[in-house]
């Protein structure tokens, strides 16, 4: 979609971010990271995107699609949700928890904090992510919607009470 004063393509909600904006941001990277499809997921950061996740710092679109299919690989039955925690100009804070188990079927929650820029086109320019993860009984599991999109109706993570 054409932004009137862009000859590029953007990718809205666009900055400065209200509360509203930022939010529709949040759940809209939400719902792409839950296909678990790094094609789907990539495209929303610019070519050269910096990030720090944990102990990697991948910089580039390619570098993110590679990190994205590791993770994705290890990380099965992959379920996220994530909330706004605040927002100005350019910049969405965002926490998050999502659930998965290993190949041996250990469950964990993994829960973080991202901080995330945007450029005037709504593209990411930088993703800095603080992680950890707890093991899990499954009998503790939370996240339970069929792979994919999560439900309206699930509740989010203040309802959840994480």
């Amino acid at each position: 979609m054409p932004h009137p004063t862009l000859s590029a393509p953007t990718r809205p909600p666009l900055p400065p971010f209200t509360p509203e904006t930022a939010a529709r941001k949040v759940r809209l990277a939400e719902d792409a990271w839950n296909t678990r499809d790094p094609d789907r997921v990539v495209p929303v950061y610019t070519e050269d995107t910096r990030w720090r996740n944990r102990s990697e710092f991948p910089v580039g679109r390619e570098a993110v699609r590679a990190f994205l299919q590791r993770k994705w690989a290890r990380e099965l039955d992959y379920r996220l949700i994530k909330e706004l925690w605040a927002c100005a100009g350019s910049r969405i804070a965002v926490r998050f928890a999502y659930e998965w188990h290993d190949d041996a079927g250990q469950w964990f929650r993994s829960y973080g904090n991202e901080n995330w820029q945007f450029d005037e086109a709504g593209f990411m320019t930088h993703r800095h992510a603080s992680i950890n993860d707890l093991p899990i009984a499954i009998a503790d599991r939370l996240f339970h919607w069929p792979l994919g999109r999560r439900p309206d109706d699930h509740p989010g993570l203040s309802a959840l009470g994480l």
